[in-house]
């Protein structure tokens, strides 16, 4: 019997595993695109040349021994493989964009990203050192967030990608990647970060209790 079924229903806000603090709210939600996903993060346009490059590169090696159908023939068993893996990494985008949440709020990037492992990132806008905005041409973007290391906190490359910015793996930069209309989202992103940045922090310091004299 069908059914609907959400695998994040035990969410208490969208995106996010516990509710909102008094005076925090959201101010963006929003999901990677799929396909900027699979040809930017997955790399499909460079696969599926690879294996087009195998079977060309076989059926001519092939061609000198035997006819050029028998060689493509041949060949041509690349040519499944190579659409095999581009199928899967069509697979992963997929499941990778439908999976995962970024939120902007008032006071901090929150990431709940994973397909099989879900993991949530809290990421402060006072743990942000600066943020990095990289564009496409039909307006989807990637913004990497470069984080303060003063707390000796470190993320793992391979535990937050493709969340994160490429090769940065001394250093990791996790980052909203390939999100629709990249530039509003760090537009506003900035505005609230300048806004939580400016304000004063106010600290509880336990009152000292009086000395008694001898």
């Amino acid at each position: 019997m069908p059914h609907d079924h959400d695998d994040f229903a035990v969410e208490p806000v969208r995106g996010l595993p516990e509710a909102l603090p008094e005076g925090e709210h959201i101010l963006w939600q929003g999901q990677p695109a799929w396909w900027p996903l699979l040809t930017e993060s997955l790399s499909f346009w460079w696969v599926a040349g690879y294996f087009t490059f195998l079977f060309a590169w076989r059926t001519v090696a092939g061609a000198a021994t035997e006819t050029w159908a028998d060689a493509a023939t041949a060949a041509s068993f690349f040519l499944v493989l190579g659409l095999i893996v581009c199928a899967l990494l069509l697979v992963v985008a997929v499941m990778q964009a439908k999976a995962t949440v970024y939120t902007i709020t008032n006071r901090r990037v929150a990431m709940r990203i994973g397909a099989a492992l879900t993991m949530t990132l809290n990421l402060p806008f006072r743990k942000i050192a600066n943020a990095s905005l990289g564009l496409r041409k039909d307006g989807h973007g990637s913004i990497a967030l470069e984080l303060m290391e003063d707390d000796g906190a470190r993320l793992s490359y391979i535990m937050t990608w493709p969340h994160v910015r490429p090769w940065k793996m001394k250093h990791t930069q996790p980052a909203l990647r390939c999100i629709p209309d990249a530039r509003k989202v760090a537009a506003i992103l900035s505005e609230a970060a300048e806004t939580a940045v400016s304000e004063p922090v106010i600290e509880r310091v336990p009152a000292a209790r009086p000395v008694a004299a001898e």
